[in-house]
């Protein structure tokens, strides 16, 4: 099994429901990944995963809950230099999303 050669910090969302948003705030510039729970596992092996996020230029930033289920946010200094503190919150929850029949 792969290993990942940088640290990241780890927030354990549990389950969310689709439409929740997260605000994570940074002290330098860090890649900021929200990923699922299977997606998760991959990132830790190191092997190709799916996220949504990227580099956080800013701070705070806001990503949202695509679809209900248990999710994770990562905080890593992949391809940058130095460190950066994290801190995250939810800011919003998600009321029930509404579908509309096709007529």
């Amino acid at each position: 099994m792969r290993k990942l050669k940088f640290s990241f910090t780890h927030y354990d969302l549990k389950q969310q429901r689709a439409g929740v948003t997260i605000e994570i705030t940074l002290t330098a510039v860090a890649n900021v990944r929200l990923m699922t729970d299977s997606n998760f596992a991959l990132y830790k092996q190191a092997m190709k995963h799916q996220f949504v996020g990227g580099v956080a230029r800013k701070s705070p930033i806001r990503l949202t809950i695509p679809q209900s289920g248990h999710w994770h946010v990562v905080v890593d200094m992949e391809g940058h230099h130095g460190q950066s503190e994290s801190s995250i919150r939810i800011v919003e929850t998600a009321t029930a999303p509404r579908f509309q029949s096709a007529s």
